[in-house]
């Protein structure tokens, strides 16, 4: 299926009155946010876990790089001379111009980012072992999505045709990708150690939940306002403005503010991560080779989580140097990705 070009028709169908107004969207995107609460639940669960044993937090960022790892190993996991796995319908080719991005890419992205922002809270009033046993209990409301009629009646295409050993990463552009994203989890995964070292140092409790709560809260706004326009210009050249804006966004943390200024900084590289994710996203739908953009987006969403293991083991290490090494540790990741986007963007074009 894909839009119109022109504005005329591409802009009513692109709204998010339109998009929210479609059969069963909003049910779907509420069970989001609901959906991702483990997600962002265990992060910060297994940090404060290990603080209340009175571990060092190096314990905690340790002990977070084995899902993702998992996760990676499963999109990888398969035979040469299989077929290529299903692309879950035709391929969507968004509005608005050759270039510009519609307001339907994007509703899902702020939606997902409220998950972190609303399982953070629980920090602020349970202890470490309560939120332990409450995190499996909301991941149980996924079946809302599971339930829904396009989940239930979707079935897969047949592909006959021998695929290549490498799938969609023999695509260099998508491997640029890729990697970049990792650089983007380091700095997403950090940010949960940021935020308990510095409460622990102003004493106060409250920032090791609202602080990753003002990150995805900017990300909300920040895909809300990305979609409400077409931007001109290609994906590729969203994502380094994005990733600007994204690794600018972690200086004011550097200097160990106090607890207020720091929530409030968060929420800056916040504003551009949706539209940063919305930009890969729509990049790999460009270049994914046919039949093979759902392992192409199982790619993208493993290289994220990598990066947020590593983020988080490498900001719990830095954590006895002080407060500036940690701070560093996002800064780091997110340079390294507008550095690989920058300069292979011509591989994001083609």
């Amino acid at each position: 299926m894909s839009t119109t070009t022109d504005r005329g028709p591409a802009q009513d169908s692109s709204s998010y009155r339109a998009v929210l107004g479609a059969p069963h969207v909003a049910r779907l995107l509420g069970g989001t946010p609901i959906g991702r609460l483990p997600t962002g639940m265990a992060p910060i669960a297994i940090l404060l876990l290990a603080r209340a044993e009175h571990g060092p937090l190096a314990l905690g960022g340790l002990r977070r790089p084995v899902r993702p790892g998992l996760r990676a190993r499963a999109a990888a996991a398969r035979s040469p001379g299989r077929p290529p796995r299903p692309d879950p319908g035709p391929r969507r080719r968004h509005g608005h111009g050759e270039h510009g991005v519609p307001a339907a890419a994007v509703p899902a992205k702020p939606a997902a980012s409220r998950g972190p922002a609303t399982n953070t809270r629980p920090w602020v009033l349970l202890s470490s072992e309560s939120a332990l046993r409450w995190r499996p209990a909301s991941g149980s409301s996924t079946g809302h999505n599971v339930t829904a009629q396009p989940s239930r009646t979707w079935r897969p295409a047949e592909f006959t045709e021998a695929m290549h050993w490498a799938g969609p990463l023999r695509v260099p552009g998508l491997r640029v990708l890729f990697a970049a994203l990792i650089g983007t989890g380091v700095a997403l995964g950090a940010v949960n150690v940021s935020a308990l070292s510095a409460a622990e140092r102003h004493h106060a409790g409250w920032l090791a939940g609202v602080m990753p709560a003002a990150l995805s809260v900017g990300s909300m706004l920040g895909g809300l306002a990305y979609g409400r326009h077409a931007w001109p210009g290609a994906p590729s050249r969203h994502l380094v403005a994005a990733s600007i804006g994204f690794a600018a966004g972690w200086l004011p943390l550097l200097p160990d503010p106090a607890p207020a200024v720091a929530v409030l900084g968060a929420v800056l590289p916040g504003t551009f991560l949706a539209p940063l994710l919305t930009a890969a996203f729509l990049t790999v739908d460009r270049l994914a080779p046919e039949g093979e953009s759902t392992e192409a987006f199982a790619w993208l969403i493993a290289c994220i989580g990598v990066g947020q293991a590593a983020g988080t083991a490498l900001a719990s290490l830095a954590d006895p140097a002080g407060p500036l090494l940690v701070a560093a540790v996002p800064l780091a990741g997110a340079v390294f990705a507008l550095w690989l986007l920058r300069r292979f963007n011509d591989l994001l074009s083609s």
